[in-house]
């Protein structure tokens, strides 16, 4: 599956440059560097976070199978129609998943992250969780007791996240009847808004038909207002993947009672525990237009895109070899890798030079060659 990914990569880039291409020839372009090279820096995160916690990412559906599937030797699964039956299953778990991460604050708190753009591209595609599969495993377990092998789970997964790629954009409009069978740009753009009426809708990832089914289908109309309720107004990667838990944990504290300190994580986002005041102010539309987007120097720039540049290939080399690496070498590459993810996110908010990133890239590498040599 990680080798399927690098294979992935340059077809990413090269999808998203015609985007670019696109966007600049016909006055609408819908990419920020710095926005872009965030949410990309959250694709490799979630891809690094990933190589380390294969216990719940495949292992516990694994278990599963290997002890309680009902169906685990079942000839369907090796036909055509088993697949496609797999592939249907994993977007039916996955519409359950999405949708409760949206509507408890622990699991919106995972999610969120891929929500945190303000703006819509194929780079927002790659605005991955880092924490969801944390969470998350449980609502696969039916295709385990079903008897899907955990190797046809597994693609059938990265069939469904490779197909939401190309449904965020903003340059293809509406599909007629494509739109009312499948998720689609135009489904998902009302998906990444905060305006009001589309709040909480258009869960599905390859079928929209789960969200007309079960009640949460809404057809585009306003204009969409991208990006979260709370702005995160930062470029730290850690920090984006943070700053949905820190909320709660301080929430929690608040709480006077201590079943309440339980439930803020399991309510709905927003939940306030009886006693417990808001003070925020209130959800304004047209400050949500105002995006974030510090200035950059043009050699911060030039520096940024080749530190993205260089981290995306350690991170390929990296992800080509998981399968052999050892533990406490998958680690220790993954940490690095993030510390490098770090630096570039300082640099976007203007609070490392050039120079200092470039001094952290030589400690960084300094501390690779000798972690390979142990």
């Amino acid at each position: 599956m990680e080798q399927i990914t690098v294979y992935a990569f340059p077809v990413f880039l090269l999808l998203m440059l015609v985007e670019i291409g696109y966007g600049l020839a016909v006055g609408r372009n819908t990419y920020r560097l710095s926005d872009a090279l965030a949410s990309l820096s959250q694709g490799l995160q979630s891809q690094l976070v990933a190589s380390v916690s294969m216990l719940f990412q495949l292992g516990l559906y694994a278990l599963t199978w290997q002890h309680l599937a009902i169906f685990p030797h079942a000839a369907l699964w090796a036909t055509p129609w088993g697949w496609l039956l797999a592939i249907v299953m994993f977007d039916f778990c996955d519409y359950w998943l999405h949708r409760v991460g949206h509507e408890s604050a622990v699991f919106w708190a995972a999610h969120a992250v891929h929500h945190q753009s303000q703006h819509f591209n194929l780079s927002t595609a790659l605005r991955q969780e880092s924490t969801v599969a944390f969470l998350g495993w449980p609502f696969y377990l039916p295709m385990a007791l079903l008897g899907v092998p955990p190797a046809q789970f597994a693609l059938a997964g990265l069939i469904v996240l490779l197909y939401q790629f190309w449904i965020h954009t903003e340059h293809i409009g509406k599909l007629g009847w494509f739109d009312r069978v499948f998720s689609s740009p135009s489904n998902h753009r009302v998906h990444h808004a905060v305006n009001d009426q589309y709040l909480d809708k258009n869960y599905g990832g390859m079928l929209i038909i789960w969200d007309r089914l079960f009640g949460t289908f809404i057809e585009e109309d306003e204009a969409p207002v991208y990006g979260t309720r709370t702005p995160l107004n930062s470029w730290n990667p850690l920090w984006a993947v943070a700053s949905g838990y820190v909320p709660l944990w301080q929430l929690a504290r608040r709480a006077p009672r201590w079943q309440d300190k339980l439930k803020v994580w399991f309510k709905a986002p927003g939940w306030l525990p009886p006693g417990v005041r808001d003070d925020s102010p209130a959800f304004d539309l047209q400050a949500a237009r105002q995006r974030y987007d510090p200035p950059l120097t043009r050699a911060a720039m030039l520096m940024a895109v080749v530190q993205f540049v260089l981290q995306t290939a350690a991170a390929a080399a990296y992800l080509w070899q998981s399968d052999v690496l050892s533990t406490p070498a998958l680690w220790g590459f993954a940490l690095l890798q993030l510390a490098g993810l770090f630096g570039l996110g300082r640099l976007l908010q203007g609070v490392c030079s050039p120079w200092r990133l470039l001094a952290l890239d030589v400690l960084l590498m300094l501390l690779a060659a000798a972690g390979s040599l142990l």
